[in-house]
């Protein structure tokens, strides 16, 4: 009977009735959930995926590293000087006998944590600095955008090379000079994020139900920037990594016997064709974590673009 009701229906040019769901079991819902839908864009960038997965390995690495070292960073060898990569030293050694393999890791593990509490600390204080700017306007939107510009026209890269000149970079105040000096970008590209978002009609009503201007901004506002942070850190994390390399290979950053990628470099400048794999090994690693860092960058601001077609 069920069935005849049905073909009538279809015969009479009417959509067919749908079955109610037998008891005990649900409909299916054919929505996704917005993570969803971030991870399906994510997945099709393969670059991206490639870049996530190499550098959770070189984190893993250096965080790691004293575990998985061969050998300590400033062990000498005198009976293997200079020794080009073998099974004993895949990297070589340099001309005091040191493990080049061991030092590019103990090297990752600072240049790494440096661009990463970079990226961190800088993508904090620019987005706090960008919706409170943003989000008051007038007076608070005039000093702080006023301050932001004039350390944007400071000259970062030779204003670095003058404090490595007056202090001893560590691998904590190295960071905390790129954080100072990283954060203005961001900041004007938020603003102007929450210029568009604090007259929408969410935000009105919000203020209209007395909700305190710290909760609209955290609960409101912060939500719908949440992808320009993303992509914006990671891309700090790629310049930091860059700026860190480039200052010690300069001979103003992280101070020997402490290793880093940009200092082993500036070691291996007079033996370059010579030993060449003193420059190959570490060169390779910035390139490889700046190129997987920004491939990664790419991919999420695909993922979290809401005006992207699924």
């Amino acid at each position: 009977m069920v069935e005849h009701e049905r073909q009538v229906a279809a015969g009479a040019g009417q959509a067919p009735v749908a079955e109610p769901p037998v008891s005990g079991e649900h409909p299916r819902v054919e929505g996704r959930t917005q993570r969803q839908i971030v991870w399906r864009r994510f997945r099709r960038h393969r670059l991206a995926l490639v870049g996530g997965v190499v550098l959770l390995f070189l984190y893993a690495a250096a965080i790691l590293t004293p575990w998985i070292a061969p050998y300590g960073y400033d062990e000498i060898d005198v009976s293997a000087l200079n020794q080009p990569p073998s099974l004993e030293h895949p990297m070589g050694t340099d001309r005091l006998g040191r493990d080049e393999l061991t030092r590019v890791l103990y090297g990752g593990r600072v240049s790494l944590m440096v661009g990463l509490c970079v990226g961190v600390f800088s993508t904090l204080i620019g987005a706090t600095v960008g919706i409170v700017s943003g989000y008051y306007g007038r007076f608070v939107d005039s000093a702080l955008m006023g301050f932001t510009d004039y350390m944007l026209v400071l000259p970062f890269l030779p204003l670095l090379l003058v404090l490595g000149s007056l202090f001893s970079f560590t691998p904590v105040t190295i960071t905390l000079a790129l954080v100072l000096l990283l954060w203005m970008d961001l900041a004007r590209l938020v603003r102007g994020q929450v210029l568009s978002l604090r007259d929408q009609e969410f935000v009105l009503a919000a203020r209209a139900i007395g909700v305190s201007d710290l909760r609209i901004m955290a609960r409101h506002i912060l939500p719908n920037v949440v992808g320009v942070l993303v992509v914006k850190a990671t891309l700090a994390v790629a310049l930091a990594i860059l700026l860190e390399s480039a200052i010690s290979y300069l001979g103003f950053g992280i101070q020997p016997p402490t290793p880093s990628w940009g200092n082993m470099l500036t070691d291996a400048r007079a033996t370059m064709t010579t030993q060449w794999w003193l420059t190959v090994f570490p060169g390779l690693m910035i390139v490889i974590t700046a190129l997987c860092v920004n491939f990664l960058g790419d991919g999420l601001r695909d993922a979290l673009d809401p005006k992207a077609v699924e």
